[in-house]
């Protein structure tokens, strides 16, 4: 297991969109998703890496994403967003068992949720959807399947009321567990990738068995 180190911004970051250039300008390493955990039934394998960092109340990420074709027909939050290009962050910041599953698509609609298994997810309230800043280089409209090869990125600024079922007052020092992901379950080549290896007979993203160390500096 891979353990991610989540560094300290210097400087308030107030947007998205001011993300990727932040990273650039602090030199925030990038790490890649490419374990292929199911090769027999889904082989592809998308190019994907994720940037993230913090500002002690808000959690910084981005996504750099080339696939072979691209999908967002979800159109608001909490939408089946896993069905189109989509990438996802899992967190679990205590050590209760409840993890949060932040899932994104290309177009920025999140789809936010909490609970200590798949079938015990408690949905994020409006509210804190709402506060989660989001960019997307596609834009924010809807498209069907795009069959041409595409390149996007998408960056999210997640206060820390994002994890709403625990009382985070700031990042700073945190330990947690947690795992990354790209899928895209109504593609025309459906995929399933993770940073770190899941082991399990077929695709399951809700493992929290295979989370790898999250440190916050």
């Amino acid at each position: 297991m891979q353990t991610l180190i989540i560094p300290r911004m210097a400087q308030a970051i107030s947007s998205a969109a001011g993300i990727p250039a932040a990273f650039a300008e602090a030199g925030v390493s990038y790490t890649p998703v490419a374990c292929v955990n199911w090769p027999e039934s889904f082989p592809y394998k998308p190019s994907m890496e994720f940037a993230a960092a913090h500002t002690g109340d808000a959690l910084l990420l981005h996504y750099r994403v080339e696939e072979q074709s691209v999908r967002a027909v979800a159109r608001q939050d909490m939408d089946n967003v896993w069905e189109d290009s989509c990438a996802e962050f899992f967190c679990m910041p205590a050590a209760d068992g409840i993890y949060y599953n932040v899932e994104c698509n290309c177009t920025g609609k999140l789809l936010v949720a909490a609970g200590k298994g798949r079938k015990e997810r408690q949905p994020a309230p409006q509210g804190i959807l709402q506060s989660i800043d989001r960019w997307a280089s596609l834009g924010t409209a809807p498209f069907d399947v795009r069959q041409k090869a595409t390149r996007w990125e998408l960056a999210l600024r997640l206060p820390v009321g994002t994890f709403f079922l625990h009382q985070i007052e700031s990042f700073c020092g945190l330990e947690a567990k947690g795992n990354v992901y790209k899928c895209g379950d109504r593609l025309p080549v459906p995929h399933f990738i993770s940073w770190n290896p899941i082991s399990t007979v077929s695709p399951d993203f809700h493992r929290p068995e295979f989370f790898a160390q999250m440190v916050f500096a």
